[in-house]
């Protein structure tokens, strides 16, 4: 079986070696069932960045160069073909970096951009010299630009952004959890307090719109004012992103933020515990479901990859805390990991299983590696497990 070690100093250098596309830069979206890459298809900022960001950081952790020179590859062809003069990213371009004819492609997501920040700074903190502070403050002043002026919250785009919030349109809680994100991974690195005053904007934000008083659960989506959703919509609660924002309130608190968020996070942790893992005889037991409704109840009894890297996360750092059992719980999510969802003899892993570990989609997306590798290297900071630093030469 493939371990958290073996993934980070084996599998990822061996997999950007085969996603790369060498004719016109960047990396593909996916590989196919086979394990070759697909080419053809349009790339996105989300994949460009959250690669970037994962290689970064993981460089930062093993100090393998190989993974560094990947990500200065990778952000010269997001620099140059998703970037835009306002310093913001597009969603997609063509494979050879040329805007497609989808009015889809030119949209600058807050989602997207969140990735693009957190991918800025970690590659910065990586290699100084490559990532100029006017990129980051002209992508942090087009950030601005999507914020809702009432209520602090992001605009799901420029779209939306330009025309306001209409009667009709869905909010998700996604782009505000993500900014979070790269806010605190901002401040990590850089020590600069006014990252942490930003974070401290958005868990407010998610405190007043985006949790559910009743039981502590965060909402998915909201109404175009930020209000509960009504329906299935409104009601829909996925464990990974409990688990993913209680981590994000536990590392806001550990890096300094106000302590009084915690019970927010342990409700949230609380919720995903008592209603969304599987517990039964299955071969998944122990993995967060997919979705469950504002009750409790499961809705989605499937497994996507990316909720399990999530409660691995939480379950690391309350190790850190010295919470008991919390070290076996990770060393129980890597074992489903990487025994279920990735294929020891080859650079492939797959999205979804059932109860039972039988694939349900079985894409290799590039985007989920960024899951993973935080999994992975949150295990190594906490202790759950050692990963070897060899200096750069």
């Amino acid at each position: 079986m493939m371990t958290a070690r073996n993934f980070a100093h084996d599998f990822v250098p061996a997999w950007i070696g085969l996603a790369q596309d060498r004719q016109f830069g960047g990396v593909v979206e996916r590989l196919d069932g086979d394990g070759h890459p697909v080419q053809g298809e349009p790339k996105t900022t989300l994949v460009q960045a959250r690669t970037i960001f994962a290689l970064a950081q993981l460089y930062l952790v093993t100090g393998n160069k190989t993974l560094l020179v990947a990500a200065r590859d990778i952000h010269a062809f997001m620099a140059t073909h998703l970037r835009l003069p306002h310093g913001g990213y597009r969603y997609s371009v063509e494979p050879n970096g040329v805007p497609g004819t989808d009015p889809k492609g030119a949209v600058c997501r807050a989602y997207d951009q969140s990735f693009a920040l957190l991918a800025l700074v970690t590659l910065r903190k990586a290699d100084p010299a490559l990532v100029g502070d006017d990129a980051i403050t002209e992508l942090w002043s087009f950030i601005e630009t999507l914020v809702e002026p009432a209520t602090g919250a992001l605009y799901e785009n420029d779209v939306m952004a330009g025309r306001g919030a209409r009667v009709g349109d869905r909010r998700a809680q996604n782009p505000q959890m993500h900014m979070l994100e790269a806010l605190l991974q901002a401040y990590e690195l850089t020590g600069e307090s006014q990252w942490l005053q930003r974070a401290t904007a958005y868990v407010a934000l998610a405190e007043r719109y985006f949790i559910d008083p009743s039981t502590g659960a965060v909402r998915e989506f909201v109404a175009y004012d930020l209000s509960p959703l009504q329906g299935a919509e409104g009601e829909r609660r996925e464990p990974g992103h409990q688990y993913e924002w209680a981590w994000l309130l536990e590392r806001f608190v550990e890096l300094g933020g106000d302590g009084k968020v915690k019970p927010l996070a342990d409700r949230m942790a609380a919720f995903a515990d008592s209603h969304g893992v599987r517990q039964s005889q299955d071969a998944l037991d122990g993995a967060p479901f997919d979705a469950v409704d504002a009750g409790g109840r499961v809705t989605e009894a499937t497994h996507l990859l990316w909720p399990l890297t999530e409660a691995g996360k939480l379950a690391c750092l309350h190790h850190l805390q010295g919470r008991k059992g919390a070290a076996d719980r990770a060393r129980e999510l890597e074992r489903l990991i990487f025994s279920f969802y990735f294929n020891p003899t080859g650079l492939r892993w797959v999205n979804q299983l059932d109860g039972a570990g039988s694939v349900l989609w079985d894409d290799a997306l590039s985007r989920l590696i960024y899951h993973v590798l935080l999994f992975v290297t949150e295990g190594a900071r906490a202790g759950v497990w050692v990963m070897d630093y060899h200096q750069a030469d």
